[in-house]
C-alpha cells in the first residue's frame, strides 16, 4: 500500500528531537498532522517518554497508536473518549464447518439480539462491579451506562466470529466503554482544562441559585437537600459538558495524581475499564448462546480459563511499580513479556492473537490494529460499493453504503503492520473471517 499518496510522510526526527524527550516509532510513515500532534505530546514537562506503534495516525491531541509516560500526571486526552475500549477473543468449541453451515442465520440472530450502534436496551440491565465510583459517575451510569452494557456500538467496532489454524471457531469483539465512558472522559478532560482556565465559576453561581431558591427545603429536610443538591449539581456538569465543545479547547492539559481530581479520574477511569470488560463479556455469552441454540450445542463459556479466553484493552493509563510513572496507551495494546493479546486487522482479514514480548522501547506495547489511512468522509466519497463488495466474497458480513468507510481499502496493510513489530509480539494465531458485524446506521457513536 502506497501510504504516501494518503499523506503521509517520512517522520522529521530532527523536528520532534527538539523536545528532548526520548521515543521510538516504529512506523514508517506519517501524517504531518500526526507528527505535530506526538511533537506536543514529547514537549509536555511531565512526559518522559514516548513511542509510536506501526499502526499510528491522527487522533484527538494524541496520535492513536501513541503511548506514553508521564510522571505525577495522569491526562485524559491521552486516554481518549473510549476509556478501555479493546478486544476479547474467545475459542470455542465449534468448527468452521458447523459456522460455516449456518452463518446467515448467526448473522441474523446476532443483529436481532445485540443493540448496534446509537441503539440500547429498553430497560436496565443487572450490572455488578465491585469498585468505586464517583457520585458523578455513579449518574453518567444510571442514566446511560445501565442501557448501554452489552451492546456494540459504532464506527470501527466490530463483533466478529472466524476460525484458527485448527479450524476451532473464535468470537471476537472490538468494543468499549460506550456512552458511559464518553462521559467520563469528556468531563475530565473539560475539568483538567477549567483547572487551568476557569469559566468564571458558572457551575458555581446556577449551584448557588438553586441553594437559595430551596432555602426552605435545606431548613425542613437538611439530608433530602443534600441528595437534591448533588443529584443537580451531576445533572448540571452533564449539561454544561454538552456545551463546551471539546474541539475548542486548545492545548494538553492534564491532572495531577494527588490532586483530588487526578485521584476521581483515576477512580472512574478503572470503573470505565471494568465495564468496557463486562461489555465485551455480554455480547460474548449472547453470541455462544445463538450458536448454541443454532447448531444444537449444549457449551458453556468459561471465562477463567486463560487459553480459550483474552481480553486486552487499548485505551487507559495505568501505574507502572518499576518506572514509578503512568503509562498511557491510546490505541495500543499491552505486551509485556508473555502477555496474550488481540490485534485487529480489517473486515477481511481477521484478527491475530499474540504474545508480547516486553519490549521496553515501546513502553510494552504493540499496534491496536492495522491503523487508518483515510478518514470517513473521504472513505465514502472514493471507495466504491461493487469492490467492496467483490473484497468480502466468503464472508457473511455488514456490506453496505453505510460501512463504506470500515471496508478493508481504509485501512493499512495489517500484514505490514504484523512485520513492523515483530519485536514487539509473536502471532499464536490467525483467526480468519467468517461473519462480520457491525452497525451499518448514518449516525453512530
Amino acid at each position: 500500500m502506497d501510504l504516501q499518496s494518503f499523506g503521509f510522510a517520512e517522520i522529521d526526527h530532527k523536528r520532534l528531537s527538539k523536545t528532548k524527550t526520548p521515543y521510538t516509532i516504529y512506523a514508517e510513515l506519517l501524517e504531518e498532522t500526526a507528527i505535530g500532534q506526538f511533537e506536543d505530546v514529547l514537549a509536555q514537562p511531565y512526559v518522559t517518554y514516548g513511542a509510536l506503534m506501526p499502526d499510528a495516525h491522527v487522533g484527538y491531541s494524541m496520535p492513536i497508536g501513541g503511548v506514553c509516560a508521564t510522571r505525577d500526571v495522569v491526562v485524559p486526552q491521552f486516554v481518549g473518549f473510549d476509556i478501555g475500549c479493546g478486544m476479547c477473543a474467545y475459542r470455542t468449541d465449534y468448527t468452521k464447518e458447523q459456522i460455516e453451515a449456518n452463518a446467515e442465520i448467526i448473522y441474523n440472530h446476532i443483529v436481532e439480539k445485540i443493540p448496534l450502534g446509537f441503539k440500547r436496551h429498553k430497560n436496565h440491565q443487572p450490572l455488578s462491579i465491585e469498585l468505586p465510583l464517583t457520585s458523578y459517575a455513579e449518574h453518567v451510569l444510571n442514566t446511560t451506562g445501565r442501557m448501554q452494557v452489552g451492546t456494540l456500538g459504532g464506527g470501527n467496532h466490530f463483533i466478529e466470529i472466524g476460525y484458527g489454524s485448527d479450524e476451532k471457531a473464535w468470537i471476537v469483539i472490538h468494543s468499549g466503554s460506550r456512552g458511559f465512558g464518553h462521559k467520563i472522559a469528556s468531563h475530565y478532560m473539560l475539568q483538567a482544562y477549567l483547572e487551568k482556565n476557569p469559566l468564571e465559576g458558572r457551575l458555581e453561581r446556577i449551584l448557588d441559585d438553586f441553594i437559595q431558591r430551596n432555602k426552605g427545603f435545606q431548613e425542613n429536610n437538611p439530608e433530602g437537600f443534600v441528595k437534591a443538591l448533588e443529584k443537580f449539581k451531576n445533572k448540571q456538569t452533564l449539561e454544561l459538558n454538552k456545551k463546551i465543545k471539546l474541539d475548542n479547547l486548545k492545548g494538553i492539559w492534564g491532572l495531577d495524581v494527588n490532586s483530588t481530581l487526578g485521584k476521581e479520574y483515576i477512580k472512574d477511569q478503572n470503573y470505565a475499564l471494568a465495564y468496557a470488560l463486562e461489555n465485551r463479556k455480554r455480547m460474548i455469552s449472547v453470541i455462544h448462546t445463538i450458536m448454541n441454540d443454532v447448531i444444537d450445542g449444549e457449551y458453556s463459556v468459561e471465562y477463567e480459563d486463560e487459553k480459550r479466553f483474552i481480553n486486552r484493552n487499548h485505551n487507559h493509563a495505568e501505574y507502572d511499580e518499576k518506572r514509578g510513572e503512568w503509562i498511557h496507551r491510546k490505541g495500543a495494546t499491552q505486551a509485556d513479556k508473555g502477555m496474550r493479546g488481540v490485534i485487529p486487522g480489517n473486515m477481511r482479514d481477521g484478527s491475530f492473537v499474540v504474545i508480547g514480548k516486553g519490549a521496553e522501547a515501546s513502553l510494552c506495547s504493540s499496534s491496536h490494529g492495522a491503523g487508518r489511512v483515510m478518514s470517513r468522509k473521504k472513505a465514502r466519497s472514493v471507495v466504491n460499493i461493487e469492490e467492496f463488495e467483490k473484497s468480502m466474497l466468503g464472508i457473511t458480513g455488514t456490506v453496505d453504503e453505510n460501512t463504506l468507510d470500515e471496508s478493508p481499502f481504509v485501512y493499512k496493510d495489517i500484514f505490514e503492520v504484523m512485520r513492523l513489530q515483530e519485536e514487539l509480539v509473536e502471532v499464536e494465531e490467525h483467526i480468519k473471517v467468517l461473519i462480520n458485524v457491525k452497525d451499518s446506521s448514518k449516525s453512530y457513536y
